[in-house]
């Protein structure tokens, strides 16, 4: 081996082990969070969860470098922790009893006495530390505005301080403008300028400036599309833990794209993604996650969204001030999830919950336990209030109520732990169809507490819990294929549930935003946005993508006109192999008629044979039926094509008349057709009239038609020549007689 090889390996080796520390050292670090939730903390799983999430590692203390001081007493000497200063011990740094807030520490342990002391910090390091002090806090605080409003004009100052805060070197703020740059969130769009900020961050090693890079070069934004590149960045993303990378490999490896596809790599990427989410929902319990698709809402306006009209909210507000039990019940549970046109705001929640409680009403009460188990700011967290409200529900039969008893009992909330209780009351609730009850039930049994260690039970529970759409419910289950406790181990089964877990992290919410900016006609921010969760592998967000792109591509400025179909076909492609039958039909039509690709009859009947036989979708079995009808791409079949056009008719009644009319289309051709085939010329030719009709069959026919003329011409002159009739004389009315 020579001496240059020798080299590069050492070389190479030395390079693995840095980024090998680097990702270790990243992954225990904020930047492990999604860019929707850097203020959130992962929070410890409780005990008795352990298939939910995982029990976080404890973390080793690193020995604290101890400073030389500066100045003082003791120049050049070692700070000495725990020091004592006016009988309070200090184990570091501090700017107690100075008015020039510069640190400094004693070097030996009685201050009072020794008086021996330097600073940590020269009065330069002082002034730097004083003007970053300064910049966070001015970030804190529109950080705190931005999260804690929705109303655009508090949104747009937070984002001008945001923009000011950027310009002074802040990392965190500079990645906070260039995502809203990007997007067009409360900033003008201005896709170049995030981009060059993006590059600046990702010298300095943020990963969420590397996943932007990737999102733009995969998606062409403002440069040349390249999946190469992109792939590069997002690999660097999920490297240095940003949960948005992992997730985009994720979709990645699962469907092919860009990438060989390996169902293992994907559920090694889903998998980190899921334990986030999992450990925010048993945080934070979730939020409600509202997907709009853009062509329901054009075909049913105001019925896709889910979104409650002002006036109905109104509507149900006077009825609960009238003391309308089950509408207090429902505002309360409006506003303490937040959704459908309504912001979350526990106060209020708290107010109609107890309204509804005193009337009476169990729900409600067991609603109040849960905000005082969970503690909030305008509800503070009491065991003993919550225990009391779980405890009325529960008596009054509420399946709520036995469910927050048994996660009293299981975890020693306000009562001892009583594992045999918390079951008893847990299979209450799941007894009632109770989708908490359920859930926790089959926690019990897959860990073995307080009843024996059972699999099958777990997953009994679990896949009810599911039924429900419980999202822990699909991580349980996702862990136990993934590891084949219980069940035969299934790869693409583990992967399909964790990704519907990914999908209802924070970052969902941008769902909703993508879809305020194209109801208020920002196009390019909407298209921008919902690019980014296409990336990510949410199917909703490719199919608008690409309808917004199919239906207005004048709008789209951040594209040229001559990409639109081509990038438009793109995304019906991946919606389609997502199941989604509407983009099956899109990709047949794309291809029939040429739009962003060559006409080619053939695959178009392909993707609609795909969508009839696999959705059963009238639609495509029309479209079929056509194809055969004149022998596009497919043989042409009469018989096949009213085969096709009945069974549309079947698959929906909305396909009746047109089917009705295509059939009557049908019989035509097929009566001309079989006439064709008749050949009246020939048959004509072969007859012989003289042999059928005798010899004089001619005249016989001439005096025939004679004599029908004949008579038509006397009842006509028989007509002119009859008088008119008489005109009637009306009848005299009474008051004339």
């Amino acid at each position: 081996m020579t001496v240059k090889t020798w080299n590069l390996l050492s070389l190479l080796l030395l390079v693995s082990s840095v980024v090998a520390a680097d990702v270790e050292e990243l992954n225990d670090a904020p930047e492990a969070k999604s860019f929707h939730s850097q203020n959130t903390e992962e929070d410890e799983v409780p005990v008795g969860t352990q298939i939910v999430a995982g029990q976080p590692s404890p973390k080793e203390e690193k020995p604290k470098d101890v400073p030389v001081v500066v100045g003082g007493t003791a120049a050049g000497e070692p700070c000495l922790f725990p020091f004592l200063f006016l009988g309070k011990e200090y184990s570091e740094c501090t700017t107690e009893g100075r008015t020039d807030n510069r640190l400094w520490c004693a070097t030996t342990y009685d201050y009072d006495s020794d008086k021996r002391w330097g600073f940590c910090e020269t009065e330069e390091e002082s002034e730097q530390r004083r003007q970053a002090e300064e910049v966070e806090e001015l970030y804190q605080k529109a950080m705190k505005i931005i999260n804690g409003t929705s109303k655009k004009n508090q949104r747009k100052e937070a984002y001008k301080t945001l923009v000011k805060v950027a310009d002074m070197g802040h990392t965190k703020a500079m990645e906070k403008v260039a995502y809203a740059m990007l997007f067009g969130d409360s900033l003008a769009q201005n896709v170049l300028k995030a981009r060059d900020m993006f590059e600046k961050l990702v010298v300095e090693g943020s990963p969420k400036a590397q996943t932007a890079l990737g999102f733009i070069y995969a998606a062409g934004l403002g440069v040349n599309s390249s999946q190469a590149k992109s792939l590069v960045y997002y690999t660097f993303g999920a490297l240095g833990g940003n949960l948005v990378a992992h997730m985009i490999l994720g979709y990645r490896y699962w469907g092919g794209v860009g990438v060989p596809q390996s169902c293992e790599s994907a559920l090694t990427h889903y998998r980190q993604v899921a334990n986030h989410v999992a450990n925010d929902i048993l945080g934070t319990g979730g939020g409600v996650v509202q997907r709009v698709r853009l062509l329901d809402e054009q075909e049913n306006p105001g019925t896709a969204s889910g979104m409650l009209e002002e006036d109905l909210i109104q509507y149900y507000q006077f009825l609960a001030e009238k003391g309308d039990v089950q509408a207090q019940v429902g505002l309360g549970q409006l506003h303490l999830h937040g959704g459908r046109g309504v912001e979350q705001n526990h106060q209020r929640a708290f107010d109609y919950f107890t309204q509804a409680a005193n009337a009476g009403n169990t729900l409600a009460m067991a609603f109040l336990g849960k905000m005082y188990s969970d503690g909030s700011e305008a509800v503070p967290q009491n065991n003993e209030t919550a225990l009391q409200y779980f405890k009325e529900a529960a008596e009054l039969g509420n399946p709520m109520g036995q469910s927050g008893l048994g996660m009293a009992y299981l975890y020693g909330r306000g009562v001892p732990v009583d594992y045999e209780r918390a079951l008893m009351y847990y299979q209450k609730a799941a007894d009632q169809s109770w989708v908490d009850g359920q859930l926790q039930l089959g926690t019990m049994y897959f860990n073995g507490i307080g009843v024996k260690r059972d699999y099958k039970q777990a997953l009994k529970y679990f896949n009810l819990a599911s039924q429900a759409g419980h999202i822990l419910a699909f991580y349980n289950l996702a862990q136990m294929h993934a590891s084949g406790t219980g069940v035969m181990r299934s790869c693409h089964t583990a992967v399909e549930l964790f990704k519907n877990v990914c999908e209802r992290g924070r970052w969902s919410e941008r769902l909703m935003t993508a879809y305020d900016s194209f109801k208020d006609g920002d196009v390019d921010s909407a298209v921008a946005q919902y690019l980014l969760l296409a990336e990510q592998g949410y199917e909703i967000a490719q199919s608008n993508v690409a309808f917004i792109l199919d239906q207005k591509p004048g709008a789209v400025q951040i594209f040229g006109r001559n990409e639109t179909h081509p990038r438009a076909l793109l995304h019906w492609n991946r919606a389609a192999a997502q199941g989604y039958t509407v983009a099956r039909i899109k990709l047949g039509d794309y291809h029939f008629y040429g739009y962003g690709t060559d006409v080619d009859y053939e695959i178009a009947a392909m993707h609609y044979r795909l969508a009839s036989e696999q959705q059963h979708n009238a639609q495509a079995m029309f479209n079929l039926a056509y194809m055969h009808e004149n022998g596009l791409g497919i043989k042409k079949d009469i018989h096949l094509a009213k085969r096709f056009y009945d069974m549309a008719a079947e698959a929906s009644p909305d396909a009746q008349v047109p089917v009705f009319l295509a059939l009557c289309k049908l019989s035509l051709l097929y009566a001309v057709e079989y006439l064709q085939e008749l050949n009246i010329k020939e048959l004509l030719a072969q007859m012989d009239l003289d042999q059928l009709l005798g010899p004089e069959w001619d005249l016989c026919l001439m005096t025939l038609i004679a004599l029908l003329l004949g008579s038509v011409i006397a009842y006509r002159q028989r007509q002119q020549l009859a008088p008119p009739p008489a005109p009637q004389q009306a009848e005299p009315q009474p008051d004339q007689q």
